[in-house]
């Protein structure tokens, strides 16, 4: 059978079937059928030719289906183009797609394509794109948060391990909690707390470059490092705060303020205190420090530093002081600062934060003057910019830089029940304040924007450590815990066996109980232990390995037998006389030096009042 050309096609369509396929087929009628279908179809677009139909992709597609159905050979799609007739929806199609091959690419079918946009929109439109890209403002991930409960008081620590996987708090409780944000769900509870400084408040806590330890700066004079399990790897020695020299000393001898990693060198870190020095020190050598550094006054004074930081390359070392000044050193040479800028924040205030930027040339400080400036360190002789306005209250007020150094962030205080503290943002071209978030109902104390996550951490005074993130644009993280739901306690787990334990119910624990006094006085009388008397205090030196009441030694026999005689002395010349015969039997001292020459010692007689009487004159006896 041979297969006719596109010429001898029957019908409007040039893609119809071959008519000896049909004659053989059986389905010619259906051809019949069809060509009166579509002259009735003309026949209704011609009288709603008014009717202007506007048809959706939905109706194209579905008149598409039903035309290439009238194109198939075989019995099945014969039924189906029948009913799709019948359960039609929608506008009749518009007269030049009838008997038209569908070409799905067709504009007529898919729609005109709207005008073409004038060349100052689209440049316009490119504008606006690049202003939403170029506004850091878009970027700060504030769309969601978390909260972690540390505890009651002020969170003062923050720290995040370079990956951003653990998240340690420390605060005015004294306690150091860790948090793990993919070992934690939805309860948001942290896996370990300690007190590495005893009874010392937290101020600062940060994660070495390496993540595997924590150096933890208290109100001691002694620093500490932990490892990432919170076991103590080495603490700082003790200074001697005799020496007037605080070079001379090993290690700091007063309060510290606050502490800092090497950015480069591994185990090395900084710590400032309250005796006026800068001591940069070795994990493996806590003994000593490696170098002091003595901030000081234009007139050579001593400066209490109360903040300190590394530079991003770890060669300048940077420390804002009491009387308001800002130093920075040569990491190498301790002598004399690089930069010595005197009146950066007011006298008397203690500045609270100082760190650099992530290109390393702009330096920000947090005053305790309730400002925040900027400084550039090729330029170190006037702030860049300064914004006021900005409370704090507390000794630890930080503030850092957005990751991509477009924006700095630091917090405020408010007093209790004066409304909220605020994370406030300024942007480092302008120093203009672009945003700022309400985090709750007290002082804002710590914050850290990490650059891998792209999450904020925000410590307040009520004992909240927040965590702000945004799905889209960060990283791992809070993002981690938050889709976890929180466990169910299983009863398994908590409940093994209906046991009620009473240690002294067993006849050897248990207390007997008494009956009557006499009776346990007899008991008591027959016990050798309770019926022993006791032992008299031991006279003398000492006896049986116990000590005697006055000791052995010198001191004690000089003062029982000397010191505590009471020899009663009130008649002196009793007392003289008691020993005159035992001189006149054994002379010792004087008598014998003077046995030879010394007359025979005569002494008066004493006569009685009778005698003295018989032997007065009779002249007298007259007168009486």
């Amino acid at each position: 059978m041979e297969r006719s050309g596109p010429s001898e096609a029957t019908g409007s369509d040039a893609s119809g079937p071959d008519p000896q396929l049909a004659v053989t087929m059986g389905f010619t009628g259906f051809e019949a059928r069809e060509k009166e279908e579509e002259m009735s179809r003309e026949k209704e677009l011609r009288q709603n030719e008014d009717i202007e139909p506007t048809s959706s992709r939905s109706t194209v597609v579905r008149d598409c289906s039903k035309s290439s159905s009238r194109d198939t050979s075989s019995s099945e799609s014969e039924e189906s183009s029948d009913s799709s007739d019948d359960e039609l929806i929608g506008p009749p199609l518009p007269p030049k797609m009838v008997g038209k091959p569908v070409n799905f690419m067709d504009e007529d079918i898919l729609g005109a394509l709207p005008p073409p946009l004038n060349e100052e929109e689209e440049a316009e439109e490119e504008e606006e794109e690049e202003e939403e890209e170029e506004n850091p403002v878009h970027k700060i991930p504030d769309s969601h948060e978390i909260t972690l409960k540390h505890g009651t008081k002020t969170v003062s620590a923050l720290g995040l391990d370079p990956s951003g996987a653990r998240l340690v708090t420390g605060g005015y409780d004294y306690d150091v909690k860790f948090w793990d944000f993919a070992g934690m769900d939805a309860s948001f509870k942290a896996f370990r707390s300690l007190q590495p400084c005893e009874c010392h408040q937290i101020k600062s806590l940060q994660y070495s470059n390496t993540g595997d330890m924590i150096l933890v700066v208290s109100g001691s004079s002694q620093a500490k490092v932990i490892d990432r399990d919170g076991f103590e790897v080495m603490e700082c020695i003790k200074g001697d705060q005799y020496i007037v020299d605080m070079a001379n000393t090993k290690g700091h001898t007063a309060m510290l303020h606050t502490g800092s990693w090497h950015p480069k060198i591994k185990g090395e870190f900084m710590t400032c205190s309250n005796d006026a020095t800068v001591r940069t020190w070795e994990v493996e050598n806590p003994k000593k420090q490696k170098s002091v550094f003595k901030p000081r006054t234009m007139q050579g004074k001593k400066v209490i530093p109360t903040t300190c930081t590394y530079s991003r390359d770890g060669n300048l070392i940077a420390a804002a002081c009491q009387n308001g000044s800002i130093q920075i050193w040569d990491r190498n040479l301790t002598v004399h600062p690089k930069f010595h800028y005197k009146q950066a924040h007011d006298s008397g205030t203690d500045t609270s934060c100082v760190t650099f930027s992530y290109d390393g040339n702009v330096l920000a400080s947090r005053g305790g003057d309730d400002s925040l400036k900027l400084w550039d360190i090729r330029q170190f002789n006037k702030p860049l910019f300064s914004a006021s306005g900005l409370p704090t209250m507390f000794p630890m007020t930080d503030c850092c830089f957005s990751p991509d150094d477009k924006l700095i962030v630091t917090g405020t205080s408010v007093q209790r029940g004066c409304g909220s503290g605020k994370l406030v943002f300024f942007e480092r071209r302008t120093f203009q304040r672009v945003y700022e978030i309400d985090i709750t109902d007290a002082s804002v104390v710590r914050c850290l924007w990490h650059p891998k996550l792209n999450q904020i951490m925000v410590g307040t005074g009520n004992g909240l450590a927040k965590v702000y993130y945004d799905p889209n644009k960060s990283q791992r993280g809070a993002k981690l815990c938050v889709v976890k739901t929180q466990r169910k306690a299983k009863q398994a787990e908590t409940l093994t066996q209906d046991y009620i334990i009473t240690p002294h119910a067993l006849p050897m624990f248990r207390e007997p109980r008494q009956r009557s006094t006499r009776k346990q006085l007899e008991k008591d009388r027959l016990d050798p232990l309770k019926s022993h008397k006791p032992e008299p205090p031991v006279a003398g030196p000492g006896r049986g390995g116990r000590v005697g009441t006055h000791g052995g030694t010198l001191s004690s026999y000089i003062v029982k037998n000397i010191a505590l005689d009471k020899t009663d002395d009130s008649n002196p010349r009793e007392a003289i006389l008691r020993h005159a015969k035992a001189a006149e039997d054994n002379p010792y001292w004087v008598s014998p030096a003077y046995s030879k020459t010394q007359p025979k010692t005569m002494f008066a007689q004493v006569e009685s009042d009778d005698e003295e009487a018989k032997n007065e004159p009779e002249w007298k006896k007259r007168k009486i």
